[in-house]
């Protein structure tokens, strides 16, 4: 019968239990976090790897004979010393060797850029390169531990002389923390190494095997809190096509060509087809639909696909048996000390080493020299002949550099009589020589240990960086507007009298296309207005004036209104601008009293002045019943403002008579080569004061060109040549090879006056390369030229607008010369010819032109606009 427990159990007894039990979850947690952190996931500071890499390459080095092993092979062997299954050492084995730079593979060990998985162990190969080999191993440098069973030895850590972690990289999570540490350049790291060594500034920044593009301005050393973003290098193949050619660390093109279908289908992005020819290297092939730009589409994928990523990195590492938070640079600095330290040991080792053969050698020569060995002959004991021995070596023992031991003694007892009747003295002094020499090398490297430790990276630097330059570029990005970028595949209506607006309202009237992202603006006919995200419909009012998609910070829309103030109140004009709001807000434009409503309204893209017809009603008192209003005459103020008072009598209608140029100031206009863009904020090149109806001109060097307005938005390619506003003349002259003709020609076209949307062909089919393109009127050359038959023609100035005048796009133009051009050097362009007075014209009395004095030189008379040259096409 089983025995119930009394029931008298005091309180104290449960407490002291809980307390128990509590005591020890504490504990054991507290050993399996410590267990984690410092056996699994984190790397050690002192050689870079993780245990189960460690015990990898150390299986790796007990198995190495030169040839390659089955990788199943090496896990069990590994398993020696790893007690976690085969399964987590198989991975970390081909993440090691997919890293190409300690293991040399054979077989199929994955793809890197697909993810593509590494074949079955038993059916790749595997073995230590010589990189390895020389940096990672040395048996008396390393401090030796039982493994996990006690039946074999391993290393607590492997002497590395290299700044491994930096190279590799690594990731882990552990319990309650994590580190992330990006894989760095190798030839970098080494001139960094000899940076620290030599005292001198250095800059660390990571380097992918992927490949792509890396913007680091918030890099932060690669300490916690920092973030660096990670672009895919994307090139345009043709109008329709765009390729990847680099993939952002961390993904796959099947990851990306995921995420890039997934933005199309959210209508982000609008694609045709994708296609994926990667193999040695990544090739997706991304093909468009026609009138999709493909700069904004480049742009587009970045803002909503996995092309560009977001990387925090987090450098922790265990260093003297703790976690560390330190940043690259700080921890380059430790590695190369230890290095330096490691190398100093390895040196004193082997001084060790030649001082003991040399004192071995010095002691055999006076042994057998001094025939000593002959005094030995009558001793009868052992401690006998060691004493005899001791005697015989006491007149010599002040030539060496040590005492004498009975361990020296017993070895000159085992000299062999073969040896002694053999021994050769002069061989004997050469090779004690050798080892002096060889002694005063290791104590000279002893006192200059910085210049070793510097050779030596040097030499690393040039047996093992071939090959190995820098694969990630290192640039700027600039933010992408997402809603600038994003694909507009919806269109947007409006029911103006019911108020509603969105892209589910087929039959009301169509307001324009819009993306999912855009912002929605609605001004009504009482004077309010809301700005509210696009969707299938949104109720914003009835009786709606204006509708159409909102821009934050657009200031250059400038909008001009009339308005009846009240229901008796006056007529006022405002001209006014929106450029921010809080989203889904009413705001009023007119002064708030009741019955206000307005009489005129437009929005005006570039700021453009109109003049209006004021009609006012026959009943009214006014003398002047008609009358025309210049909204160039009031100031562009914000929304708030009240406006100026058109008239006091009520207003019977008001009709627009013109449209005047635009009112706004000229902006200054700069190019940033870094990130391909226009922007204000002075980066880059200045381009000019822009304003109105000014265009920008963009040659690239296949000879297409295209013609922009000045939009920030703006994206120019790689292979441009020229970027410049579009002068007033309008005139591009371009020189260019034609070698199916065995020909430079030279051509001259008049450039569009509005955009053209898209890039346009100059060159005609076979042409080669462009050598010369400006925009000056009148541009001039010296021409050089190849080397003929018989001898080198001589250099021609030329005028270009004497060898062809202005024909069409797709002209081929005329010969430059008579001989195949060498080297284009530009020249000063000729002044523009005045304009020509047609007979009885005289300027006017009250000319608002101002005067100008004959030596005053005309806008183009002081130089070229813009003058290109690619000199030596050859």
């Amino acid at each position: 019968m089983t025995e119930l427990p009394p029931d008298n159990i005091g309180d104290d007894t449960l407490a002291n239990d809980a307390q128990h039990i509590d005591e020890l979850y504490e504990s054991w947690f507290l050993e399996y976090a410590s267990y984690v952190i410092l056996d699994r996931a984190v790397p050690y500071l002192e050689d870079g790897l993780k245990p189960v890499q460690r015990r990898i390459l150390h299986a790796m080095k007990l198995l190495d004979d030169g040839r390659y092993h089955k990788v199943a092979n090496i896990i069990g062997k590994t398993m020696t010393f790893h007690p976690h299954g085969d399964a987590s050492i198989a991975d970390a084995l081909v993440n090691l060797g997919q890293k190409d730079l300690l293991i040399d593979t054979q077989g199929n060990w994955g793809n890197i850029f697909t993810g593509d998985p590494a074949a079955a162990p038993r059916y790749i190969e595997a073995r230590l390169s010589k990189f390895a080999l020389e940096v990672l191993f040395h048996p008396e440098l390393t401090e030796w531990q039982a493994s996990y069973d006690g039946r074999a030895k391993e290393p607590v850590m492997l002497p590395v002389r290299f700044p491994l972690l930096l190279a590799q990289g690594v990731e882990g999570i552990a319990v309650g923390l994590s580190t992330r540490i990006l894989p760095h350049n190798f030839l970098e790291l080494i001139n960094a190494s000899i940076a620290v060594l030599e005292g001198r500034p250095f800059k660390l920044y990571p380097d992918f095997p992927t490949g792509g593009m890396i913007d680091v301005s918030q890099y932060n050393k690669g300490a916690r809190g920092g973030r660096i973003k990670v672009r895919a290098r994307i090139e345009t193949v043709d109008a329709k096509t765009l390729r990847i050619c680099d993939i952002p660390y961390g993904t796959t093109t099947t990851s990306l060509i995921d995420s890039i279908v997934a933005a199309n289908e959210k209508g982000n992005i609008r694609i045709r087809k994708i296609e994926d020819n990667t193999a040695r290297e990544v090739d997706v092939r991304i093909h468009l639909p026609s009138g999709v730009s493909p700069e904004v589409t480049i742009d587009a994928l970045y803002a909503f696909t996995n092309c560009e990523v977001s990387i925090s990195p987090n450098c922790c590492i265990i260093y003297n048996g703790r976690p560390l938070f330190t940043d690259v640079h700080e921890l380059l600095k430790i590695s190369t000390e230890h290095t330096k330290h490691l190398l100093e040991r390895e040196l004193q080792i082997r001084l060790e080493k030649l001082e003991q053969k040399w004192h071995a050698a010095s002691l055999e020569k006076i042994f057998i020299e001094n025939r000593i060995y002959r005094d030995i002959e009558e001793c009868e004991t052992w401690e006998s002949v060691l004493e005899t021995i001791d005697r015989g070596l006491e007149p010599h023992k002040h030539k060496l550099r040590r005492e004498v031991t009975e361990d020296d003694i017993v070895r000159l007892t085992e000299i062999k009589i073969k040896r002694i009747s053999k021994y050769d003295s002069f061989r004997a002094d050469t090779y004690l020589a050798e080892l002096e020499k060889d002694i005063a090398q290791v104590k000279l490297d002893l006192q200059h240990m910085t210049e070793y430790t510097i050779a030596w990276f040097e030499g690393l630097r040039e047996r093992y960086g071939k090959g190995r330059e820098r694969r990630t570029k290192i640039q700027t990005f600039e933010q992408v507007d997402t809603v600038a970028v994003a694909a507009a595949t919806e269109k947007l209506y409006v029911d103006r009298a019911e108020g509603f607006i969105g892209t589910g309202l087929k039959k009301a009237e169509l307001i324009g296309e819009c993306s999912a992202l855009d912002d929605v603006i609605a001004i009504r006919k009482d004077g309010k207005f809301t700005v509210s995200k696009v969707g299938d419909k949104v109720f914003m009012g009835k009786d709606i004036l204006h509708a159409a998609v909102w821009r934050k910070g657009d200031e250059r829309t400038v909008y001009n209104m009339i308005y009846r103030d009240g229901r008796q109140g006056p007529v006022r004009a405002k001209r006014f601008t929106i450029p921010s709001v809080i989203r889904d807000r009413e705001y009023d434009l007119t002064k708030g009293n009741p019955g206000s409503r307005v009489l005129y309204l437009t929005a005006n893209p570039q700021g453009e002045a109109e003049v209006v017809q004021v009609t006012l009603r026959e009943d009214c008192r006014a003398k002047k019943k008609q009358f025309e209003f210049d909204f160039g005459d009031i100031d562009i103020r914000g929304r708030g403002s009240h406006g100026n008072i058109v008239t006091k009598y009520p207003v019977r209608r008001i009709t627009q008579l013109s449209v005047g140029p635009s009112t706004l100031a000229p902006e200054s206009i700069w190019f940033d080569p870094a990130t391909g863009r226009l922007n204000t904020e002075e980066r880059g090149r200045l381009l000019g004061e822009f304003g109105g109806d000014d265009r920008i001109v963009a040659l690239y060097d296949n000879g297409e060109f295209e013609v922009t307005d000045f939009n920030p938005d703006n994206r120019y390619g790689d292979g441009l040549l020229l970027l410049e506003k579009r002068p007033a003349h309008g005139i591009l002259t371009l020189a260019y090879q034609h070698p199916e003709r065995d020909a430079d020609y030279v051509k001259r076209i008049e450039l569009p006056v509005e955009p053209t949307g898209k890039r346009v062909a100059l060159l005609p089919e076979g042409a080669g390369k462009v050598l010369f393109a400006s925009l000056d009127a009148r541009p001039r050359i010296r021409a050089e030229f190849r080397k003929g038959k018989r001898k080198t023609p001589e250099p021609q100035e030329l005028v270009l607008e004497d060898i062809v005048g202005v024909k069409g796009l797709t002209a081929i133009g005329n010969k430059l010369a008579r001989h195949r051009v060498k080297k284009i050097v530009p020249l000063d362009p000729l002044p523009e010819p005045e304009p020509q007075a047609t007979p009885g014209d005289a300027p006017a009395a009250d000319s608002e032109s101002p005067s100008r004095d004959d030596d005053t030189p005309t806008p183009n008379n002081t130089g070229s606009l813009t003058q290109l040259s690619l000199l030596d096409p050859e």
